[in-house]
């Protein structure tokens, strides 16, 4: 059954080397450029394959041989060799047969809001920018910070940076949600443990042919910075708010001492907040099934909580509890989460896709 599953992606990808080598294809560019996208997106699967039928064949073969009085021996000892080759290789390709997200070689826009909690909860979205900065690090991506909002005693009530490099949104995209943190607040005179939240927003990055706006549906205002912005941030109207008049989507920026900078900023949040949104309403479309396993489920869900006192890391859609919180906050360790994740919600598309 997994053969015939198969063929078809060994079929086109010889497909593809033909058409790649005709004369009206090497004459057009955008062809070419799809055309080579979609061979190195299969290449993978069709490596597989061909390794896989080997073996299968190669299986039959020698079981066929197992009565013969020259060859017995021989093939018994082949398929000693063979026979285990043949689940491993199943299940790698059942990983690859997963429907790929479109979006998964996208960098990311990541926002941290502070919600219940006051301060505590500004102070912890700085807490979860550090460790998302420090994983990016570990991984050797990019970060820019694209705006902030300062907490009135430190961290920030909203901080959008944006995370470029390779499979960044396949490794985050399970973030977005509710993370709750427990802990003992600075200011607690009594040592009891306050509970804060915080929600995480994971939005791809989107090129101008993807979104497109219509400049008659945006209000823009610009005005004085406020706030720690420097000598001569909130001496001039460099601050930009965007508001997004069908959706209502409201993006303001203000990091930067240039109004064109703010508003080239702001356009590139609200494209993207566009897109998430559109995601979602797609998700919503296609039945919970889906959405939960693609991770843009609710995001007023609450994903995971950071339990300081027991230095405890629980993720609540997996059942994943670790008591390294700590060392895994400072040194940016998320893989240790985000690897379990994947591992889950590919399980779960294995079996919506029958496999």
């Amino acid at each position: 059954m997994l053969k015939s599953k198969l063929e078809p992606f060994i079929k086109r990808y010889e497909e593809i080397n033909s058409l790649l080598s005709s004369p009206e294809i090497v004459s057009d560019i955008k062809k070419m450029t799809t055309l080579s996208k979609e061979q190195s997106d299969i290449l993978p699967i069709v490596e597989k394959a061909k390794e896989y039928i080997e073996v299968c064949d190669s299986i039959d073969e020698n079981r066929s041989l197992l009565d013969d009085n020259e060859l017995g021996e021989l093939a018994k000892e082949e398929l000693k060799e063979l026979e285990p080759q043949k689940p491993k290789l199943e299940e790698d390709i059942k990983v690859l047969l997963i429907p790929i997200d479109p979006n998964d070689d996208k960098n990311i826009y990541l926002e941290i809001r502070a919600g219940t909690g006051g301060d505590e909860a500004s102070l912890f979205v700085g807490n979860l920018l550090k460790t998302y900065l420090r994983y990016a690090e570990n991984r050797g991506w990019k970060v820019e910070l694209m705006s902030s909002s300062e907490g009135t005693a430190g961290g920030f009530k909203e901080v959008i940076a944006l995370f470029k490099g390779e499979q960044v949104y396949s490794r985050l995209k399970y973030e977005g949600g509710t993370h709750r943190v427990q802990r003992v607040p600075e200011t607690e005179t009594q040592g009891r443990v306050h509970t804060s939240a915080v929600t995480v927003a994971i939005m791809p990055e989107v090129d101008d042919v993807e979104i497109e706006i219509n400049p008659n549906d945006l209000k823009i205002d610009v005005m004085r910075s406020s706030g720690c912005g420097g000598q001569s941030v909130n001496t001039t109207d460099s601050a930009v708010r965007i508001t997004h008049l069908p959706s209502g989507i409201v993006v303001t920026n203000q990091d930067q001492k240039s109004q064109h900078k703010n508003k080239d900023k702001a356009m590139k949040v609200l494209k993207a907040r566009l897109y998430d949104l559109e995601m979602q309403e797609k998700a919503e479309k296609e039945g919970a099934d889906r959405k939960s396993q693609v991770g843009t489920g609710d995001r007023s869900g609450r994903i995971r909580t950071y339990n300081y006192p027991q230095n405890r890391i629980t993720d609540h859609r997996i059942g994943l509890t670790l008591y390294r919180l700590e060392e895994i906050m400072l040194n940016g360790l998320f893989d240790e989460i985000i690897d379990p994740c994947v591992a889950h919600y590919q399980a779960e598309s294995m079996k919506e896709a029958g496999l």
